[in-house]
């Protein structure tokens, strides 16, 4: 599994990179296809009701309604007609890049699985939706995509008559059967959006608007696209005669030439495989799930900081069990924490410093430890040599940092790398256990966990806390978010970083003695 994860992940890492040297980070189109699908949903509802004012719901008619729109109202109800279309195949297009991004990235399982079961149910329903569609022009290609469809719903012994008797002749088709179709055209993607809504149940802070200049640009896009290239109809539907060549939209449609050359035996089967397998690949095979967060109350204080920066909405806050003056406390549930770390390190009582007492802050990882973090900075620092000594913090998600064999620079690797308490980088400076913190994490804005790197800015620029300390000199912070295929970048930040580090200040700390043990214990 690891491989067929890496053989799907490299072409979008690559893809990732060149865009990233057209777009700004925020703007990344692969980096925003979730919040891409609801701008395309938006733009989809916003043209569809437009084109539904001149749409004849008749039979008859509609075909006539919809040349109307193309032909004589082409500057509005025809623009809107060719937007309704890109964009719905726009939307099929973003969701299954998200789907299979996900996939490579293996964000689909453990407690990532609720997402992905109801993500693949999305897809399904907007599918539907897209086909029905193609049955309101009522041209030679929904003539076509109805008699294919009614004849495979028919070979499953679910309806009393076949239904594809209704188009057979002219006679047999009505104005009934039609409008159950427009039923179905806005009533599916109504249940679509409430499937949306709970797929983001999970996800705390979830982006559904992409940023605004991508939003602008994607917009005129589509817009020069639909003047320069408008969606016209087929030939008008006759049911007194075979549909013979007609063109497909092969975002839709691909598998309909199968359906319509294949036995049902076989097609329903496949579908029917196919739509396990997808709904089961979370399970398949089972996932080795690493221990969750634990919640220690006598060093908890209630401050409801890793509530509000967990990414995947797995901490709630619960009135206090233990009698201590406080108001709440953390609750983790284990069914929605991925083991990122995020919380512990957004935990005040993180704090490295502590000599009294042992290293156990308010909220943990039981198997990284930040009394084992700590222990693992001192042992990698011990054997650093030489002037511009470079410790290099690393997300095990992004470049593998101990791959760099280089002397000076020793390398701690996190689960992400807002797992990293601030006051880390202080305690790593400020005790000379090195003269340099690299922190190298995923490509900005595409955080394996979602907002480590996010809360990690904020947290340095002190805008987040816990903050990193105005005394800890920021020319001997340097952070690189190159995700996993950056390490040529990562290797140049690096040579840059360290050897410009001579010129720089350190921190000012007072000499050890009561004044600074006190102060050490405040801080913890």
């Amino acid at each position: 599994m690891a491989l067929i994860h890496s053989v799907v992940r490299k072409p979008f890492d690559f893809a990732e990179q060149a865009l990233g040297k057209v777009f700004p980070a925020q703007w990344n189109p692969l980096l925003n296809l979730g919040a891409l699908g609801f701008f395309f949903y938006w733009i989809i509802t916003a043209s569809g009701i437009y084109v539904y004012i001149f749409f004849d719901t008749g039979i008859h008619n509609a075909y006539a309604s919809i040349e109307y729109m193309t032909h004589e109202q082409w500057y509005m109800a025809g623009v809107m007609r060719s937007l309704h279309r890109y964009a719905s195949d726009a939307l099929i297009v973003v969701m299954l890049l998200h789907l299979v991004r996900e996939f490579g990235l293996e964000r689909y399982r453990g407690a990532r699985w609720f997402s992905w079961v109801t993500g693949i149910a999305v897809l399904m329903l907007i599918y539907v939706s897209g086909i029905s569609g193609y049955w309101l022009v009522w041209d030679k290609l929904a003539q076509y995509v109805a008699i294919v469809s009614t004849e495979w719903l028919d070979w499953l012994p679910i309806f009393g008559e076949p239904v594809a008797r209704n188009f057979l002749s002219p006679q047999t088709l009505d104005n009934r059967f039609f409008t159950l179709m427009i039923f179905m055209h806005i009533a599916v993607p109504l249940i679509a959006l409430a499937v949306l809504w709970i797929h983001l149940q999970r996800v705390s802070k979830p982006r559904i608007n992409p940023p605004r200049g991508l939003a602008i640009g994607t917009f005129v896009s589509m817009l020069a696209l639909s003047l320069v290239f408008p969606a016209v109809s087929q030939a008008p539907a006759d049911l007194a005669q075979v549909p013979g060549t007609v063109g497909l939209d092969w975002f839709y449609l691909p598998l309909y030439p199968l359906l319509e050359n294949w036995p049902g035996t076989v097609t329903w089967t496949a579908a029917f495989c196919m739509t396990v397998i997808a709904f089961a690949v979370p399970f398949l095979p089972p996932m080795r799930k690493l221990p969750v967060a634990v919640v220690d109350l006598e060093n908890c204080n209630g401050c409801s900081r890793c509530h509000y920066d967990c990414p995947y909405e797995a901490i709630d806050m619960i009135a206090r069990t233990d009698g201590r003056p406080f108001e709440a406390e953390p609750a983790v549930d284990a069914s929605k924490c991925v083991a990122c770390g995020i919380c512990a390190g957004s935990c005040p009582t993180s704090m490295p410093f502590r000599r009294v007492t042992g290293l156990s802050p308010g909220i943990d990882l039981p198997d990284l430890t930040m009394e084992t973090l700590r222990d693992q900075v001192h042992d990698v620092c011990d054997r650093l040599t030489g002037d511009n000594r470079v410790l290099i913090f690393s997300c095990m998600h992004a470049v593998p940092a101990k791959s760099i064999n280089v002397p000076g620079v020793a390398s701690v690797e996190l689960r992400c790398i807002g797992h990293l308490p601030p006051a880390f980088i202080d305690y790593v400076l400020s005790r000379k256990l090195a003269d340099g913190v690299l922190l190298a994490g995923c490509s900005e804005n595409a955080c394996h966990a979602r907002l480590g790197v996010e809360w990690t800015q904020a947290r340095i620029a002190g805008e987040r806390d816990p903050h990193l300390r105005a005394r800890v000199p920021r020319e001997r912070v340097r952070t690189v978010w190159v995700g996993r295929s950056g390490s040529r970048l990562l290797e140049s930040e690096l040579s840059e970083f360290s050897s410009g580090l001579s010129a720089v200040p350190g921190i000012k700390v007072p000499p050890a003695g009561p004044a600074t043990r006190e102060r050490d214990k405040v801080d913890a």
